[in-house]
């Protein structure tokens, strides 16, 4: 297995120091993989832990745990088990079962990262699984990205020392080392994809074509090899992004296809989306960002949307949480999520500054309170004449996502201020010695 120390060499993987969660089923490609870490920790100088996850699908799935648990004792290294139900999360979610499971899964991995229990997580993909995994792209539509395959190292955390290696180089391994492993009588079920694709179309392939796996491998290295170059002269720097929120001009989706789709891939990458965006939902929103109405959106695995919002396409990984609002008129601090922080404070000084409102507090009714705008609000501009405020916030160009958000100081359907936008006329500042001022921090 000299191959995969030099795979592990020149893609810089692994670091010394670094504590390896390995990710073990309990099936032979995991088993071999967190023999030949836990036998090599001298030599890279890491601390390998085995994680063992019980999607809760079999009834004699115990028998994965022990198995690993007894490997992992053997090994000395350190073992985690975790269950989780992936039937029940399927049908919460109204998504297939292997979606279920590898979303799970994924959770427990970035959980035990986030904990700071483990600096990597070790998965036993190897070459076979890259071309199933290639076909399977291709079939559901995927465009470049998908044919590019799995990636050696993704977010910095998972890594796939198994990538170029067969599936026969594993058995040999697992027989010289006579490692013991189970057979998950599920992967005989050919109604999951992945199954279908192995047990079915992969085998007719090979027996046709013998170097089929190494031919989609190296098609794959190509792909990517060429996207790399096309990538790194694709510029997206107007592309502003924060707090899982990306916001392009729509000018850039002007440029040629192949630009457009690069420069969108990497927008996906900044705000926290790896996997599941296909050929199909570039098209979509590069037909919004062209041709849609303006407030128009679209909606994106993980609960992400694209919304046009006037001369931008905004992209947003941040899922809608209903906010409920109702503070009372006084000086002091809020916060709103996803709008940010409102302080009010009482001041002499009236030299205007960009972003604070000054009002005159002795003109608020008493019973106003800040909360979110509601159907059938008013607002009367600075200088004079009512105005729907929904009719307002569209002159001023607020986008619609953002509208929801903004905290308004209102009594009744009468609004007085909308803030880090303007006062109401009827609450100017005239000829008093102090007044109330308000800014938004973001």
């Amino acid at each position: 297995m000299e191959k995969i120390e030099q795979f592990i060499k020149d893609t810089k993987m692994i670091k010394a120091g670094d504590v390896i969660g390995v990710g073990v089923s309990g099936g032979s490609d995991s088993m071999a993989l967190l023999h030949y870490l836990a036998e090599n920790q001298n030599k890279f100088d890491i601390e390998v832990v085995a994680i063992h996850v019980d999607h809760g699908i079999r009834e004699n799935s115990y028998m994965d745990a022990d198995l690993v648990r007894a490997k992992a004792r053997e090994l000395g290294v350190r073992f985690y088990k975790f269950h989780i139900d992936a039937p029940k999360i399927a049908k919460e979610k109204n998504i297939s079962l292997e979606t279920a499971a590898r979303d799970g899964r994924y959770g427990v991995f970035a959980a035990l990262h986030k904990k700071g229990l483990v600096d990597k997580i070790a998965l036993a993909h190897h070459m076979q699984d890259q071309a199933e995994t290639i076909l399977m792209h291709i079939f559901r539509g995927a465009g470049v990205a998908g044919a590019k395959g799995m990636e050696p190292i993704r977010d910095n955390i998972y890594i796939r020392p198994l990538l170029t290696t067969s599936k026969a180089e594993i058995f040999e391994y697992l027989s010289i080392n006579r490692i013991d492993y189970n057979d998950d009588y599920t992967n005989d079920d050919n109604s999951y994809n992945r199954n279908f694709v192995r047990n079915v179309l992969m085998k007719e392939i090979v027996k046709r074509w013998p170097k089929a796996v190494e031919s989609i491998n190296n098609f794959a290295q190509s792909i990517k090899e060429d996207d790399e170059y096309i990538s790194s002269h694709t510029f997206a720097d107007a592309v502003l992004v924060e707090d899982k929120t990306a916001r392009i001009p729509t000018s850039y989706f002007l440029y040629p296809n192949p630009v457009v789709v690069r420069m969108l891939f990497k927008t996906f990458k900044r705000i926290g989306i790896t996997c599941d965006i296909e050929r199909k939902h570039i098209m979509a929103i590069k037909e919004l960002a062209t041709k849609g109405e303006n407030g128009k959106r679209i909606y994106l695995p993980f609960e992400a949307y694209a919304v046009k919002e006037y001369d931008y396409l905004t992209i947003t990984n941040r899922h809608e949480d209903e906010v409920n609002l109702e503070q009372p008129f006084k000086c002091g601090e809020f916060e709103v999520e996803g709008f940010g922080k409102v302080v009010v404070r009482r001041v002499k000084n009236f030299t205007p500054r960009e972003g604070v409102l000054l009002l005159d507090y002795r003109k608020v009714p008493k019973d106003a309170v800040w909360r979110l705008r509601q159907d059938g609000d008013v607002f009367e501009k600075f200088g004079g004449g009512s105005k729907k405020l929904k009719s307002y916030l569209i002159d001023k160009k607020i986008p619609q996502r953002k509208r929801n958000l903004i905290p308004v100081l209102a009594s009744g359907n009468e609004v007085y201020a909308i803030a880090g936008v303007e006062i109401s006329n009827k609450v100017k500042v005239e000829n008093v010695p102090t007044a109330y001022s308000v800014e938004v921090i973001k």
